[in-house]
């Protein structure tokens, strides 16, 4: 395949055993730009006898590949580094044509995936087994640590790089090798960028395998491969328990990140203006579509109107359109599918007695017949059992539920199936972190909003927002097994 990272490159060929190579079957995939509503390239769409093909040449590259030395190892994750980074532009861009994401979106994405990649390449110093004493006279234990063998990654399509550089770069630093089933809307900068990336830095042949596709035709392929040993995936939690339970089928670890409802605790003597500038943001970046992003508002009815009145003011305020412009904050949603499902929330809520303060409504994009960009949109009056409230809307929706004390606070935050992120703010940091403590969240941020990812920081759900950790040690962990080696150094007495 061409040096070319354009989506104007010719991405139709998987990428197997180090090889650009034509599908098995003879369909294709057709990628559409978002904001244009236009198809700018197609990929191919693997069938089984592809995603054999790739679990094989994964099992066979992964004995070599562990053996090399850790230098080695690290040495592959930091030249792939330094390749994303060299291409970063080039990607923001695939990512704008692709995922429909804003310039903020794509360089971020740049910059967490390469925090991602940083941290994976040094864990091939941290893969360290340990000495333990034996209760047995003589006997010397030692636990060894050692590389799962082929990991499954599964990835999204809201922030397809950085999702999956924080699975598939750790993974191949500790001497796994990988198999990478990236979402059907982004199967470029989720998959087959991947490949290009890797191919350019010589990672050797079979260590990465990059399979695209549909789900429907090769998700249960993939998720319960037999030379699958982990897999990790990030979805919604009703996919994401098909996955796991298809997985387990064959003993393979499940690693999930699902959904989110996630809270904004704001109480009554917080600074407001802090508070309204992580709402913003944690509402309407990349269009809501963040796992992590804000889900619902929880404001002390003391200061509920004056935000309310703020929060749509600034919603009404963001520019909203194609991400072509780069004056854009808020661009399109991913399809059609998911738009109409939001715009159904929203109408539902008005209808269960909600106000519509701002928003509900499609934005006019130049050109485009049938406007995939929904208007950043506040509504005020909501209750938790509301649809844009006890749903994962995903979507530029602010719901905002008053509070008339934290004791309530807490009740609605935690009055949800999902337990992924939450923030809270507040102006006495004990009180923030007593309520911090008491959100039944895998991460809780105090005085900011709820979207954050550090790669040398544990990240986890709770609840029905899923099973595992990424990042760090904590996924290092998932990728990696033990080995218990016992040495009888003198005569043991036995009892017969």
């Amino acid at each position: 395949m061409p040096d070319d990272f354009s989506i104007d490159a010719d991405w139709n060929a998987l990428y197997v055993d180090g090889e650009w190579t034509d599908s098995a079957g003879d369909d294709a995939v057709a990628v559409e730009d978002p904001s244009t509503r236009e198809a700018v390239t197609e990929v191919p769409a693997g069938v089984e006898a592809d995603v054999d093909a790739a679990y094989e040449a994964a099992a066979a590259a992964q004995t070599e590949w562990a053996d090399q030395p850790p230098a080695r190892r690290e040495e592959a994750v930091q030249e792939f580094l330094g390749a994303l980074q060299a291409h970063s532009d080039e990607i923001v861009e695939l990512l704008a044509r692709e995922a429909g994401g804003s310039r903020i979106m794509g360089e971020t994405s740049v910059q967490i995936a390469a925090d991602h990649a940083a941290e994976a390449a040094t864990l091939t110093r941290r893969m360290k087994g340990e000495h333990a004493d034996s209760n047995i006279p003589g006997k010397e234990n030692v636990v060894e640590r050692g590389p799962k063998g082929v990991v499954t990654v599964i990835s999204p399509w809201n922030f397809p790089l950085n999702l999956s550089m924080r699975a598939v770069a750790p993974a191949i630093a500790a001497g796994n090798a990988v198999v990478l089933k990236p979402a059907t809307n982004t199967p470029i900068t989720g998959g087959l960028l991947f490949g290009k990336l890797f191919e350019e830095v010589g990672l050797p042949d079979g260590v990465l395998n990059v399979v695209t596709g549909r789900g429907s035709d090769i998700g249960d392929r993939v998720a319960g491969h037999p030379e699958s040993d982990v897999v990790a995936f990030t979805g919604s939690t009703s996919v994401g328990r098909q996955v796991a339970a298809t997985a387990a089928e064959n003993l393979a670890v499940p690693t999930m990140e699902l959904g989110g409802n996630n809270p904004f605790v704001v109480t009554a003597d917080a600074d407001l203006d802090r508070a309204l500038d992580a709402a913003s943001f944690g509402s309407f970046v990349h269009q809501g579509q963040v796992c992590i992003s804000i889900n619902r508002h929880i404001v002390h009815e003391d200061v509920y109107d004056e935000y309310v009145d703020r929060l749509a003011e600034r919603a009404a305020s963001l520019p909203a359109g194609s991400v072509h412009d780069d004056q854009t904050v808020v661009g399109p949603i991913i399809d059609e599918s998911q738009r109409d499902e939001m715009l159904g929330y929203v109408e539902e809520t008005v209808e269960a007695g909600a106000t519509l303060e701002t928003g509900g409504e499609t934005v006019p994009v130049d050109g485009v017949d049938d406007s995939l960009v929904v208007a950043p949109t506040v509504l005020s009056g909501v209750t938790n059992d509301m649809a844009a409230a006890c749903n994962e809307h995903f979507g530029p929706i602010a719901p905002v539920i008053p509070f008339s004390d934290l004791d309530e606070a807490v009740e609605i935050a935690n009055d949800t199936e999902y337990g992924l992120s939450s923030a809270v703010h507040a102006g006495d940091l004990g009180v923030a972190k007593d309520v911090a403590d008491r959100l039944e969240t895998g991460h809780v941020h105090i005085n900011d909003q709820p979207i954050n990812d550090e790669a040398h920081v544990p990240f986890s759900g709770t609840k029905a927002s899923g099973m595992g950790s990424y990042n760090s040690d904590a996924f290092l962990d998932e990728i990696t097994e033990t080995k218990w080696v016992s040495i009888q150094r003198e005569p043991r007495e036995y009892p017969f």
